[in-house]
């Protein structure tokens, strides 16, 4: 072996691209300061309007048809959602409880349950010491 682990010029330039990239990512997340996070997401917006290629029709009559249609055939799935929000909060008598929810208060009510079981286990171990100690003395 011609040179150490150490020496290397391999481990060298890997060491280095792992700190480059350390501290890229401590500037990128915003860990010191939130405006580094700011500036590295404006750069990277910058980079990608800046790569953008636009590729256009010339436009016919087919194509604003075509535009036209995309157009309503949005509004009309936009207005069949908000249709069907609306039949859902109604049926449900304007307020839906969703499973997560129920869920989600299971639980807290057996984690309180197990915490009121600690203290009454607790509590019934140590009163009989307590006795004892009476009697002894």
């Amino acid at each position: 072996m011609k040179g150490s682990l150490e020496t290397s010029v391999y481990h060298s330039v890997l060491r280095i691209a792992v700190c480059v990239f350390a501290v890229a990512l401590v500037f990128d997340s915003g860990l010191l300061s939130k405006s580094t996070s700011l500036i590295s997401s404006e750069a990277q917006r910058y980079v990608a309007t800046a790569i953008g290629v636009r590729v256009g029709v010339a436009p016919n009559e087919v194509n604003l048809l075509t535009k036209r249609i995309t157009e309503l055939e949005g509004e009309l799935d936009r207005k069949n959602r908000e249709i069907a929000v609306n039949l859902n909060t109604t049926e449900a008598g304007g307020n839906v409880f969703s499973s997560s929810t129920f869920i989600l208060s299971a639980i807290l009510f057996i984690l309180l349950l197990l915490i009121i079981l600690n203290y009454v286990m607790d509590y019934l171990r140590y009163k009989p010491f307590e006795s004892q100690k009476r009697v002894k003395v």
